[in-house]
């Protein structure tokens, strides 16, 4: 086992002193995707309660058709469906910063500063804290994929600033535990083309 991935907290005294709270900029940060959704919804439902009230049925049928038509669409519900799991992603990589050691003393962890997704995931551009680097992510590459419900992680330290790391949340095209059992495919967690089946 790596030195680094210690599966407990080496911060022993941490569990002694008060636990300190979250700021509300923080939490602004880590859930303004979810917050400017529910403001957009919010406001389309007090325009169309407006346009409703002056008599302008209209207005909620194309709404209501404007956002169930993608969804019927296959192409549409690919989008949705991934930008879920961006979302979902990082919550998740936020979750497993905050349960190991990949924060500061002071609980503060790495900002997902953007996620988007790939053909075979998710693409997080993470800025890391003093005293976190891209090795801590590597060594706890498979607890970020157990976290995210993944099938492995690659992670990526910027080549000219160290505080940079991108991890890549691989779900689709990966081949999990390949050539274990001497049949000569590729290396577990490999990309690959095109999956055979």
């Amino acid at each position: 086992m790596d030195a680094r991935n210690m599966r407990r907290n080496p911060y022993v005294l941490d569990d002694l002193r008060p636990g300190l709270g979250t700021g509300l900029v923080v939490v602004l940060w880590r859930w303004r995707t979810e917050i400017v959704l529910f403001a957009l919804a919010a406001a389309a439902v007090v325009v169309m309660a407006g346009a409703a009230g002056k008599g302008l049925w209209w207005a909620p049928i194309a709404l209501a058709g404007s956002v169930s038509v993608p969804a019927t669409l296959p192409a549409g519900r690919k989008w949705i469906a991934r930008h879920f799991w961006c979302l979902f992603s990082r919550h998740r990589l936020q979750r497993v910063c905050l349960e190991t050691s990949m924060h500061t003393r002071k609980g503060r962890i790495p900002l997902v500063l953007w996620i988007t997704p790939t053909d075979l995931g998710e693409r997080a551009f993470i800025l890391l804290r003093a005293g976190i680097c891209a090795e801590d992510f590597e060594a706890f590459a498979g607890e970020i994929a157990a976290a995210c419900y993944a099938t492995a992680v690659q992670v990526e330290r910027h080549p000219r600033r160290a505080q940079f790391v991108t991890v890549e949340i691989l779900r689709r095209g990966v081949v999990l535990g390949a050539g274990t059992w001497g049949d000569g495919t590729p290396d577990a967690g490999q990309p690959v083309e095109k999956l055979a089946g």
